[in-house]
């Protein structure tokens, strides 16, 4: 016996495909919005996994320490997953 087809709002929603993002910070945790050009290269990234997003971060830290982010949080869609994480040495 097979059940019938779930109307569609009981279907999951589909996952974005690049669920991973940092939210930029200050120092009191409240988000940072980047302007112009790193707006772009930094405030938009996301990601397909937690270690692209950690390898990212790694890389460009000091440059987010320069723009004024002071620290940073990792969000997996909408659950936040760790942080705050400092940006200072």
């Amino acid at each position: 016996m097979s059940l019938p087809e779930q109307p569609a709002t009981f279907r999951p929603a589909p996952q974005p495909e690049r669920p991973w993002r940092w939210r930029l910070e200050d120092g009191a945790g409240t988000e940072v919005v980047l302007d112009g050009e790193a707006a772009g290269e930094y405030g938009e990234q996301a990601f397909a996994n937690q270690g692209d997003a950690e390898s990212w971060i790694g890389e460009i830290w000091a440059e987010l320490a320069e723009l004024g982010v002071a620290q940073v949080t990792l969000f997996e869609v909408d659950r936040e997953v760790y942080g705050p994480m400092s940006l200072s040495v």
